[in-house]
């Protein structure tokens, strides 16, 4: 009897043991397939995309037994899913940015994943489509990985010149060929060329069209900016356009009459520069030629994202000016006693120092700046010229890899 009694408890104790929680992984791969056992020749039960959350049965030496949110299941191989610190690290970037400035938009080149942090080597989960509309919110620089296998080059030791000991009665035979040559031995040997800086990459940390959030390498994408504007670029890269207000033509040859003016920053073809865009152009619509043309240009600043488009009045203004509202633009360049700015070697975040905030109306096709009166415009840094060979190195674009 105490036997029944004993077995019956250590059966009760077994039903109110709590149930072991659940544990999820999620497909990384844009698309695949679940199996029903792991072998060379097996049934697929499922077919599962990139995103889908999947709780885990079992786990095998390279795979792992899952069940999807409809019944199925099967194994998956562990390469293609990600672990719940994984999705996390992503949950985390999206609450934390969700109200973050969109300082542009741009287009996917291909198909890409976002990285929970900058880097190549990082995490990654989410797989965007070619065309993805993307929202960019900040930027990072960080040192490009050298290939598998490179050697870095030390630097070379400096080379001493022998001491030659003076020859007695040299100048009677040669002495002249002998005291040139120990002088050109005993001079100074000409300084070690300075090494080349390390090249550099730049990541955006992006929203999607889902709102998922994440990093993604900067030459897989493109920056949205109209086809009208973007002839007038002059070498450089678009780093965003902002319509500031549109003006009717009816004679235009587009379909849309109502043409829209714009503001655009660029910047040189080049990763790893300090500032944002270093030219601010306002492009303006002609009525009477019916072509955009440069109503305003600002250059050789060290600009930073975002620059802020409005209708506003000038609070300094008198008459018309100070009551009527104009579109209106803003936009931060660094002081000239701001000192160097330099990227955080580990998350390459660029935080310039002292900035000098820049604001301007637009007045009919005329661009004035927004100051107090009685004052004047702070100093501004001024950035080191990228040379044409540089920039024609930079703008160079190899074979795309998906990443």
């Amino acid at each position: 009897m105490s036997a029944i009694f004993l077995v019956a408890g250590v059966s009760g104790c077994s039903r109110l043991r709590p149930k072991p929680e659940a544990q999820y992984v999620y497909v990384t791969a844009k698309q695949t397939f679940l199996r029903d056992r792991v072998a060379a020749v097996s049934n697929r039960t499922a077919t599962v995309e990139n995103g889908d959350r999947l709780e885990v049965l079992d786990h095998g030496r390279r795979f792992v037994k899952v069940q999807t949110a409809k019944g199925e299941q099967g194994w998956i191989d562990d390469k293609v899913v990600a672990t719940q610190d994984v999705f996390d690290q992503f949950e985390k970037l999206k609450k934390e940015h969700a109200a973050d400035p969109v300082v542009a938009s741009a287009v996917v080149r291909d198909d890409v994943y976002m990285h929970a942090t900058p880097g190549r080597d990082t995490e990654r989960f989410y797989r965007l489509a070619e065309g993805e509309k993307l929202k960019l919110l900040a930027r990072a620089t960080l040192t490009k990985p050298l290939p598998p296998g490179t050697r870095v080059a030390k630097a070379a030791a400096p080379v001493t010149a022998p001491s030659t000991p003076a020859v007695g009665g040299g100048a009677a035979s040669g002495g002249g060929k002998g005291a040139k040559a120990a002088a050109a031995a005993s001079a100074p040997a000409a300084p070690e060329p300075a090494p080349e800086p390390p090249a550099m990459e730049d990541w955006w940390l992006v929203r999607d069209s889902k709102g998922d959030t994440g990093w993604l390498f900067s030459r897989m994408m493109d920056v949205d900016a109209p086809d009208a504007i973007t002839r007038y670029s002059e070498g450089q890269r678009i780093v965003g356009s902002y319509v500031l207000t549109t003006v009717n033509d009816p004679e235009a040859e587009q379909d849309e009459k109502n043409i829209p003016i714009y503001v655009t920053v660029l910047s040189p073809y080049k990763a790893g520069l300090t500032y944002d865009f270093d030219q601010l152009r306002v492009f303006t619509w002609n009525v009477k030629k019916h072509r955009y043309e440069t109503g305003f240009r600002d250059r050789n600043i060290e600009g930073y994202l975002p620059v802020s488009v409005k209708m506003a009045t000038d609070p300094y203004g008198k008459g018309p000016a100070a009551t009527t509202p104009a579109p209106t633009f803003t936009y931060r360049v660094l002081a000239d006693d701001a000192g160097p700015v330099v990227p955080d070697p580990v998350t390459g975040a660029i935080v310039p120092g002292k900035t000098v905030l820049k604001t301007y109306r637009l007045e009919g096709n005329l661009v004035r700046r927004v100051l107090q009166p009685g004052t004047t415009a702070p100093g501004e840094a001024r950035p080191e010229p990228v040379s044409d060979k540089k920039k024609a190195a930079a703008g160079k674009g190899g074979k795309k890899k998906k990443r």
